[in-house]
């Protein structure tokens, strides 16, 4: 009796250490998994017709190695670009997040609306646009054709597609010196063009 009630002590306390583990364990490995950037975002006081679907990317390292951590939300809106352009301006604004002027925001002409936004260490792009109205291929099946009727096509075509890119500043190449586009530097060459004798010509010694 007392061999099993030595026994029976021991699994419960291997059960209670491998319990009190396991739980910081998993809180660690969702901590580390779970981008804390996304979790900022997901506290955005967006109305719930701005967020109806989001889809969350990441790439690069979170610190850095090799290539910087790039956090990419694609959210589907209910309401017109024009209204949730303006619920998302306000919540960044809300947030602690500022209008960052910058030449390439956009790096290529856009659509809809795109701002750039500054906060901390970080930098934000915000473009909303309307959807497309032909779905993307999906698993390699190819895409559906849309309908001819008007009715159907405004129907799949309403709202707006929200894309928020965010990156850190010091990855950020609009962060760094610009080179300079001077009008007055075009044109010109910057390597002359050398005679045949590169030392020119000898200049005759005093007699």
């Amino acid at each position: 009796m007392r061999e099993r009630r030595r026994l029976r002590m021991a699994v419960l306390a291997l059960v209670s250490v491998l319990l009190l583990g396991a739980v910081p364990l998993f809180f660690g490995i969702r901590t580390l998994s779970r981008d804390p950037v996304f979790d900022t975002l997901d506290q955005l006081n967006v109305p719930s017709w701005a967020a109806v679907k989001t889809v969350d990317d990441v790439s690069g390292s979170r610190w850095c190695l090799l290539d910087c951590r790039l956090r990419e939300r694609t959210v589907t809106s209910e309401g017109s670009p024009e209204d949730t352009a303006r619920a998302y301006e306000a919540a960044l604004t809300a947030d602690g997040w500022r209008p960052w002027k910058v030449a390439r925001c956009p790096e290529q002409p856009a659509k809809g609306s795109y701002t750039c936004w500054r906060r901390d260490e970080l930098t934000l792009d915000l473009w909303v646009r309307e959807p497309a109205c032909t779905p993307p291929p999906v698993d390699g099946e190819p895409a559906v054709v849309p309908s001819p009727s008007p009715s159907a096509a405004a129907q799949g075509c309403t709202g707006s597609l929200v894309s928020v890119k965010v990156r850190n500043a010091i990855d950020d190449e609009r962060t760094r010196p610009q080179p300079s586009t001077d009008p007055s530097l075009t044109g010109e060459d910057p390597f002359p063009t050398l005679t045949e004798d590169p030392l020119g010509e000898v200049t005759p010694s005093p007699s």
